[in-house]
């Protein structure tokens, strides 16, 4: 079977649920994203700016000094819809799901109250919620939500250091929010239990890849600058049922 990467034309919601069933990953361009969360273009670029204020991440095993990032945690009732951020926590990952930062409690920045009230943001993670239900069932979310900056400042940067992985949650929703004087940063998808493959690359603001966690392993390669210094910056989603991520869970 064909995987399909749809990075030309919109795909609707019921082709994207079709997507995720059939191949356990789907592209949404910018305006199928918008579609979907119900969201103008204008609306979804007024959250650009919170990208500029991102703590450095701190946790980083290489040393490296080139991710920023915040991190805050969600509840999402499917019906009747509801959206809560929850009491701030640490971010926690078993090694068996990420080798290299899994098995601590990993300490960030929680995101800028003033995002997660505006109601683009709202409608963008609930609606995200809402297609993974239909595909899935569940009828409720423990949601991470992470803005990530990788920059070249010691010339290259590593969107997933740990390498080709998946997060031991249900679904993820990967979110470019742009790229400025950079190359590199292709996205590739395996199929988890097989050889099938993808790689393709999210140029575009506001495209997303959605991906079934329990069916697909991913990773980001390296950025590198194309002049003195450049970044990419991304929202990344993930979506649990039953509780949060916990030592001993």
């Amino acid at each position: 079977m064909p995987l399909h990467v749809d990075l030309g034309a919109p795909l609707r919601r019921d082709t994207a649920i079709e997507r995720l069933r059939e191949q356990g990953f789907c592209t949404l361009t910018p305006a199928a994203l918008s579609s979907l969360a119900a969201v103008p273009p204008a609306e979804l670029d007024a959250m650009k700016p919170f990208w500029d204020d991102l703590p450095p991440d701190a946790h980083l095993k290489d040393g490296g000094r080139y991710r920023y990032r915040r991190h805050s945690c969600f509840v999402q009732d499917i019906a009747p819809t509801a959206l809560a951020q929850t009491p701030h926590r640490a971010h926690w990952q078993p090694t068996t799901y990420n080798a290299l930062h899994g098995g601590m409690e990993r300490w960030f920045e929680p995101m800028d109250p003033a995002l997660s009230a505006m109601p683009a943001w709202q409608r963008l993670v609930q609606s995200l919620g809402a297609l993974f239900a239909q595909v899935s069932g569940q009828d409720r979310w423990f949601i991470e939500a992470h803005p990530f900056r990788i920059d070249t400042t010691d010339g290259v940067g590593r969107p997933t250091p740990e390498g080709a992985h998946r997060d031991g949650v249900d679904f993820v929703a990967v979110v470019l929010i742009g790229r400025h004087g950079v190359r590199g940063g292709e996205s590739r998808v395996f199929d988890a239990q097989g050889p099938m493959g993808v790689r393709f690359t999210l140029e575009q603001p506001w495209t997303a890849l959605l991906l079934d966690d329990t069916r697909v392993i991913h990773e980001s390669t390296p950025i590198q600058p194309e002049g003195e210094r450049g970044w990419r910056d991304t929202l990344v989603l993930t979506y649990r049922a039953g509780g949060f991520q916990t030592p001993g869970s």
